[in-house]
């Protein structure tokens, strides 16, 4: 993977510009591959940049939480039983009776406090919920913080994730984020072909010095890397704002989406069931048989409780393990009967919905705990490294043009067309489905035309090309 350009020489470029035998089939798209790589790098480093340092950051949130929260995220002495979580939910709601309470999350471990969330709480952002979290052995409130998404995180995770996502800048700021994504797989695997297209006696390092030592740490990082940035690349992408509706759509043709248990009450009992429920759920009243129920289905801990949304709606249980193995079984309950009216359990999820949750996961670093986020902030670490080491290339370079030389006028047609049209029958395809790809790669291309139509009227330029 490379993020400026790369190069296939060095002080002596003409040893290097002979394609291996091997190699006469790829000679002719190499050029092109290598001029993409070229421009991406430069003008889309800046935003990897930003990605990878605050992907870096956010990786390691998850430990800085544990040790900036402790006192509300865990009791003072672990009791001998913990208590109804009616009582738990009536001390939250004594302390903090504003907003309404949209879930329970019941205390996961014997050291952990339970989590009941509020809605509507003054001065909490609208699409956060405070949590207040209760000791579950004395029912003693340990403290508040705003909450953020399915993952439960805390305001220092929260304002991290929202910095790598959005810059904090609302749905505008997620463009960056979903163009980063859109062209870390294409500049990992345009670097990827180029490192491994050149011959292995300019791969290596010793004895080296200059531009030729620098290449060389880049396109050997980045060789290494490769797997994890396209990795990174595709599941960024699954719920980014354009591609990821693009990619949700095309689940949902295929009969992939991810299911969803059916909360409605079911019976006779629904109407009257439902409306006693809204005041179950703000006094915790009842909540002890919904639990009851869920456990009964095999739902261990952890997992949320979540009220009835209406008067013909049913309790949601859903189990909300992110780490492996995932635990991601939910059930709808009657708040009438206390009956379980519909269960769904992950190893019924369609192959394309369980890919993308373990996906996330994992890009996410809940998958695998700790191991899985210091392999993230690895990758992090490499990529700001490569970025670096990409824009140190370009400065040894130190040839007048700032783009270098343009590619030269012909070497389209010197493309065997078994190669060039699948090839851009490919590139419109995702230029539909990616238009964060497809767009700036459409101007990449004029670009290097007009440069290349300017260099032709001006003449020959003399030294290599940029490579």
């Amino acid at each position: 993977m490379s993020t400026a350009p790369s190069t296939t020489t060095d002080e002596a470029p003409h040893t290097a510009a002979t394609p291996a035998p091997s190699l006469s089939r790829w000679a002719p798209l190499r050029p092109l591959v290598l001029r993409l790589h070229f421009y991406a790098g430069v003008l889309v480093a800046p935003f990897l940049l930003v990605a990878a340092v605050t992907g870096f950051l956010y990786a390691g949130s998850f430990q800085a939480e544990k040790f900036a929260y402790a006192d509300e995220m865990t009791v003072a002495a672990v009791g001998d039983a913990k208590l109804p979580i009616s009582e738990q939910v009536n001390a939250a709601r004594t302390a903090h009776p504003e907003g309404t309470v949209s879930a329970v999350r019941p205390s996961p471990a014997a050291d952990a406090t339970t989590r009941v969330l509020l809605t509507g709480v003054k001065g909490v952002d609208p699409d956060h919920t405070l949590a207040v979290f209760v000791d579950p052995y004395t029912a003693k409130v340990r403290g508040a913080l705003e909450q953020y998404g399915s993952t439960g995180a805390l305001p220092l995770r929260t304002w991290i994730d929202e910095l790598h996502r959005d810059l904090h800048l609302g749905e505008t700021g997620r463009l960056y984020s979903e163009f980063a994504a859109s062209w870390l797989w294409v500049i990992a695997l345009g670097g990827l072909l180029l490192w491994f297209t050149r011959r292995r006696a300019l791969r290596r390092l010793r004895g080296t010095g200059g531009r030729r030592r620098t290449l060389g740490l880049h396109g050997t990082v980045g060789a290494w890397a490769a797997a994890g940035f396209l990795f990174l690349s595709a599941t960024g992408l699954t719920w980014s704002t354009y591609a990821g509706a693009n990619i949700d759509e095309l689940r949902t043709s295929l009969g992939q989406a991810t299911p969803s248990v059916a909360a409605t009450a079911g019976g006779d009992h629904a109407g009257h069931g439902a409306s006693a429920s809204a005041g179950d759920a703000e006094h915790g009243a009842g909540l002890d048989r919904i639990l009851a129920a869920a456990r009964s289905e095999g739902l261990g801990d952890p997992v949320e409780i979540v009220p009835p949304a209406d008067a013909s709606s049913a309790y949601v249980v859903q189990q909300i393990q992110r780490s492996w193995p995932e635990k991601q079984d939910s059930v709808a309950i009657d708040p009438a009967t206390g009956e379980v009216t519909d269960v769904q359990r992950f190893a019924d999820y369609p192959l394309l919905a369980k890919l993308s949750r373990w996906g996330i996961d994992l890009h996410t670093g809940s998958l695998f705990g700790l191991v899985n986020q210091i392999a993230l902030m690895g990758l992090a670490l490499s990529l700001i490294l490569l970025i670096v080491w990409g824009y140190r290339m370009w400065w040894q370079r130190g040839r007048g043009s700032a783009f270098g030389r343009p590619i030269p006028r012909g070497a389209w047609q010197q493309v065997p067309p078994q190669i060039l049209v699948p090839c851009a029958a490919a590139v419109a395809v995702l230029g539909y489905f990616v238009p964060l790809l497809g767009i700036p790669l459409a101007s990449f291309l004029v670009v290097d035309v007009v440069l290349g139509e300017i260099a032709h009227r001006r003449g020959p330029v003399s030294g290599a090309d940029v490579r």
